[in-house]
């Protein structure tokens, strides 16, 4: 069956969609998999993920992007050979930078694990932290390949083999969690750093099983790869030139994904230190509150964050034309309108799961003395993260790299600063000393967001406070609907038991869906944001 090349607009679809499907996999497996390994086993998940992420960030971060952007531009001009040689460069260059990776993190996670819990006793150990972060280092030795190859078709403009080679990559890896996880634990009765170990191996199977099936649609369709080779084309181009053109692509990207994952890592090296040492809590309780911050509020968190950055991708393409023909008006208004769509969507559903945070929680998870009072605050990390992701984005988009970069910095630097001295402030104010790390955590991205803003307004002449009238309402229709939803809680309250919490969150959702864009149509938020005829537009595509 011959490949087909994908439209701006088809590709944008189908690519759009491996993601949804992706994140929904990724969102839907944690229930089954949190009763067959809990907290403390969660907990253990995270100290590795965290770890891997940051590797995986430096192997993997913007090569993708980097590829599909040198095979579109010497395809388009019918460079055959040097197409192939940028190819077979991009897949020496990452296998050496993904082994190097695997060296560090297999050698030195004795280091790594020391680091994250020190000499505490009684939970998770160190060999059994240790033994988790090999497992999954053992997957760098197979993505960042695959991102040359979903790279490599990308830039042919084949977007569906790429965004199946995702869905894929992700059915496997959940199947080996649950199903690989449960048959350790609960059959074979092996330990619970096994049944981990297992699960983590997942990463590296489902990146084996995306790797094949995009290495047999290269192999076999190199007759259409090769299409429109003009041999008279030809140039020379060095193995040097294309090994730095790739890096100078791609190093942004790296930069700005590794601090991003260095965000996430702060708590895993702080928290738990400071509660048990710092705080005296009991080891246990301090990994449930761990595992619930990294691990299971995580993939709660993902449920915002993937309708957020779903909006901010689009962003890319219109400011990229802007700044090639030199809009700078247009660069305004697109920039204050995406914020301005970021927060209308984004504030309300933030709002809306804090209040529910027990019965979303309950559904998820089960009761957890610890999971829904984590959850209810570090759900806001997500609002920041997206503002963050959008922020950026913008600064990618338009190349203002130096700011990029001192805004992430100084953001990560304030989290690294703020994490222990507010888990003893919050402690010393009879608070739950954990929200100190996650404030931390929020202040840190909210200053990253600060910067960009202040440099936007100055160079840009970007004034977002002429949207304050548009926020404050904003903020007017989410208070109305929190308090009519307090109300309801009086008539219908939270329960414990899992379908009725369900029933709850769907409930007070639709509820409160309705009652903000309600008060949002009648304030004309709808039509400050979105434009006068928006509802008329899309009342028209449902009749079509």
């Amino acid at each position: 069956m011959k490949l087909k090349k994908n439209t701006f607009l088809q590709g944008a679809f189908v690519a759009s969609m491996g993601i949804v499907l992706s994140k929904i996999l990724g969102i839907i497996y944690v229930i089954p998999f949190y009763s067959i390994i809990g907290e403390q086993g969660g907990a253990l998940y995270g100290y590795a993920y965290n770890i891997y992420s940051i590797f995986l960030s430096l192997s993997t971060a913007g090569f993708p992007l980097a590829v599909s952007k040198i095979i579109s531009e010497y395809d388009a001009l019918g460079y055959y050979k040097e197409k192939e040689q940028a190819f077979k460069i991009a897949k020496r260059l990452l296998s050496f930078i993904g082994i190097i990776c695997f060296i560090i993190l297999f050698v030195f996670a004795p280091q790594i694990a020391k680091l994250i819990i020190g000499d505490i006793q009684g939970g998770n150990s160190i060999s059994d932290i240790v033994f988790v972060i090999r497992i999954i280092s053992f997957s760098i030795l197979v993505v960042p390949i695959l991102s040359v190859y979903r790279g490599y078709l990308q830039g042919h403009k084949y977007i569906t083999p790429t965004s199946v080679s995702q869905v894929l990559e992700q059915i496997v890896r959940v199947l080996i969690i649950i199903i690989g996880s449960y048959l350790t634990l609960r059959v074979f009765k092996l330990s619970l750093a096994t049944s981990v170990g297992v699960a983590l191996f997942g990463a590296t199977a489902g990146a084996i099983c995306s790797y094949l099936y995009l290495v047999n649609k290269v192999l076999k369709h190199r007759k259409e790869l090769k299409a429109d080779y003009n041999k008279n084309a030809e140039i020379k181009i060095t193995t040097k030139e294309i090994a730095i053109k790739i890096l100078c692509y791609a190093f942004p990207f790296v930069f700005g994904d590794v601090l991003k994952s260095l965000y996430n890592s702060v708590d895993t090296f702080l928290l738990i230190r400071t509660l048990v040492n710092g705080l005296a809590f009991n080891i246990n309780d301090a990994e449930s509150i761990m595992s619930a911050i990294s691990t299971w509020g995580n993939k709660l968190n993902m449920i915002v964050i993937a309708v957020g950055t779903g909006f901010t991708v689009s962003i890319i393409p219109h400011l990229t034309r802007n700044l090639i023909n030199k809009d700078f008006q247009a660069i305004k208004e697109r920039i204050n309108k995406s914020f301005k769509i970021t927060l209308f969507i984004t504030l309300p559903m933030v709002v809306g799961l804090s209040f529910l945070a027990k019965p979303v929680w309950n559904v998820f998870y089960g009761y957890s003395t610890y999971g829904s009072k984590v959850f209810s605050l570090s759900i806001f990390v997500a609002l920041v993260t997206v503002l963050l992701s959008l922020c950026t984005t913008i600064l990618l988009t338009l190349k203002e790299y130096k700011v990029l970069f001192i805004n992430l910095i100084t953001g990560l630097v304030v989290n690294a600063l703020l994490d222990v001295p507010l888990i003893y402030l919050f402690n010393f104010l009879n608070w739950p000393p954990y929200y100190g790390a996650i404030t931390a955590t929020i202040l840190g991205n909210l200053v990253s967001v600060t910067i960009v803003i202040t440099y936007l307004y100055k160079k840009y002449d970007i004034d977002f406070f002429k949207s304050y009238k548009t926020f404050l309402k904003q903020l007017l229709a989410i208070l109305t609907m929190i308090i009519v939803l307090s109300i309801l809680k009086y008539l219908v309250p939270f329960p414990t038991n899992r379908i009725a919490s369900a029933f709850v969150v769907v409930l007070y959702s639709i509820l409160g869906a309705v009652i903000y864009l309600t008060i949002a149509y009648k304030t004309k938020i709808i039509n400050e944001i979105f434009g006068k005829n928006i509802l008329e537009k899309i009342v028209n595509k449902l009749k079509k």
